[in-house]
């Protein structure tokens, strides 16, 4: 390219770059608004308002059930189903997995089309809070600053906490503890490992991947994060205790053993001391031949 090409070029490039970058800035929330996050719990997301959005275009009304519960009321089998398959590197990272991203940007040139994959877990609540799910280098840019913004912000165990109570788990329900209720019908403090992976198997497309709609298709998947918990099997270290203790396994009881032949029943309750026993039933007398 000649000189005179280039310095037509690189000024229009760079005067693309920063309109991309000012649409960017321009649809990125309160920097202050994620600060508060730190205190403040939202009951209000942008995915819920794109689901009530999308809903009102069929003529539907869209219902959220929610309930806001805190780390210490979750089980952690959750805990590490959802870090073993949604991000392991996510005690280690500062919100973006760049290695990730670099894996799903070369899916999605050979598959030709955006293909799931590369979010970490900040990024995807970024998205849940902030932007939607509808797919767009836009979109991916400000999740990218926004995933920043909260690990500056935010503490690991908040991010996790906001994650676990506001990501979707279903058509109309919003996180863990309404969804162990709505799927499972136990608070989430009480959920077993297969439960755990359950939900967490969800979590890619929960209005489709669920037990409901494709048993065999979730039943997969559940397996998949059993396996992914399995070879994450130190993640508990990284989680600091975070989450409920799950409940002890019930024990059945002890079957009560045979009386052995012969033994004597106790005697029934008022029998004064010293009465003997009741002599044993005579055996039948055979019939005369």
């Amino acid at each position: 390219m000649s000189r005179r090409a280039l310095r037509l070029v690189l000024p229009a490039a760079a005067g693309a770059l920063l309109a991309f970058a000012a649409w960017v800035w321009v649809g990125l929330p309160p920097r202050s608004e994620v600060r508060a996050l730190a205190s403040r719990s939202p009951t209000r997301t942008r995915l819920m308002e794109q689901r009530a959005e999308e809903a009102r275009a069929k003529g539907r009304i869209a219902h959220v059930s929610q309930s806001w519960v805190p780390l210490s009321r979750v089980s952690r089998h959750l805990i590490h189903a959802v870090v073993a398959s949604e991000d392991q590197n996510f005690f280690g990272h500062e919100g973006v997995d760049w290695k990730a991203i670099e894996e799903s940007i070369q899916r999605d040139v050979e598959k030709r089309r955006f293909a799931r994959g590369g979010s970490t877990i900040t990024q995807q609540l970024a998205k849940n809070l902030y932007l939607g799910t509808r797919k767009s280098l836009l979109r991916k840019a400000r999740e990218l600053v926004v995933a920043q913004w909260l690990e500056a912000d935010l503490t690991k165990a908040r991010i996790l906490a906001l994650y676990l109570n506001l990501i979707e788990w279903g058509d109309g329900v919003y996180g863990c503890e309404a969804a162990s209720r709505y799927w499972y019908g136990k608070a989430a403090s009480d959920l077993s490992a297969d439960e755990a992976a359950g939900l967490a198997a969800m979590i890619p497309n929960p209005r489709r991947l669920n037990p409901r709609v494709n048993a065999a298709w979730h039943e997969r998947a559940t397996r998949r994060v059993l396996w992914l918990m399995g070879l994450a099997g130190d993640l508990g270290r990284d989680a600091g205790g975070l989450g409920a203790e799950p409940p002890p396994v019930p024990v059945p009881p002890e079957e009560e053993e045979p009386e052995a032949p012969g033994s004597v029943a106790p005697p029934p309750p008022g029998t004064p001391p010293g009465t003997p026993p009741p002599d044993r039933p005579a055996e039948p007398t055979p019939p005369p031949a």
